[in-house]
């Protein structure tokens, strides 16, 4: 059967490709920041897992404010990705694996989540980021991925508490499968920003720690939060923090936590990353 090994979670901001394009890895602006994931990529290299599952927020280039859905998880064979107005550039395509990504898709069905099912999906930053900075180097991706698309954009937006309910579903469903894959979970996005209006800027240091605390000992806390409760402690960007909720329920009931590493500013975001590894 499959194992979960763990999860990370992951900034997806499109500064940070930018950065690795232009090998800005050691500037003293974002050298804080990218000395987060050498003991991640460690992390990797141990457990050598086959599948990602990334747990992201489309930007508008593979869904638009005209149609949203509020889940999405992609049943490609491959996944390509474009420029999306941000200069990133144009990285090679990720493999899919269509067979767990079907199982998945009818094991959360068979749990009462109505997803859309892609056939064919490209993927934005929101997903190339995070891949970037766990294997970086270029080339052929070491991995297969299965996106998992959660809207965070178009009103109304799924409550922390069902994002959780998803992952716990999405743990079930990777434990069934009957193939001996090894799978991490990829909760990205946040922490705390606000990229317009009077709070433009915003960042709360303080919520974002207590996140990065709570959610490996104590989640079903931060599944009590409301979309509203943590715009008013995150920002309206900030809501990107159901991601890593369902990332969370994915795992088991304990964990341990491998590494955490927490920087700000990036690109006006506090970016923080987690891995957590199912507890034994």
């Amino acid at each position: 059967m499959a194992t979960i090994v763990g999860g990370i979670t992951t900034s997806h901001i499109p500064a940070i490709g930018n950065a690795i394009a232009k090998g800005k890895q050691n500037d003293p602006y974002w050298k804080p920041f990218f000395d987060g994931y050498p003991p991640v990529r460690a992390w990797l290299d141990a457990v050598k897992p086959d599948v990602a599952v990334v747990v992201y927020n489309d930007h508008g280039l593979n869904f638009f404010l005209d149609q949203i859905p509020t889940f999405a998880i992609g049943a490609a064979s491959q996944y390509s990705n474009s420029d999306e107005g941000w200069g990133l550039d144009v990285l090679p395509p990720v493999s899919g694996n269509p067979a767990l990504s079907w199982h998945v898709i009818e094991s959360v069905m068979a749990d009462e989540f109505d997803v859309a099912m892609c056939q064919q999906m490209t993927i934005d930053h929101g997903v190339m980021v995070p891949m970037s900075l766990l294997w970086p180097g270029g080339g052929t991706w070491p991995l297969s991925i299965v996106p998992l698309e959660v809207n965070t954009v178009q009103h109304p937006l799924p409550s922390p508490a069902r994002c959780y309910r998803l992952g716990k579903a999405l743990g079930r469903a990777i434990r069934s499968y009957p193939e001996p894959l090894k799978v991490v979970v990829l909760g990205t996005g946040g922490m705390s920003h606000q990229l317009q209006g009077e709070r433009a800027g915003f960042i709360n240091r303080p919520f974002d720690l207590m996140f990065m605390k709570t959610i490996a000992n104590d989640p079903d806390a931060l599944a009590g939060y409301s979309i509203g409760d943590l715009v008013a402690a995150a920002g309206s960007e900030g809501v990107e923090l159901i991601m890593w909720l369902v990332m969370r329920g994915a795992l088991g009931d304990r964990v341990s936590t491998i590494h955490s590493h927490y920087h700000i500013p990036v690109s006006s975001t506090g970016a923080g990353v987690l891995v957590l590894e199912n507890a034994a």
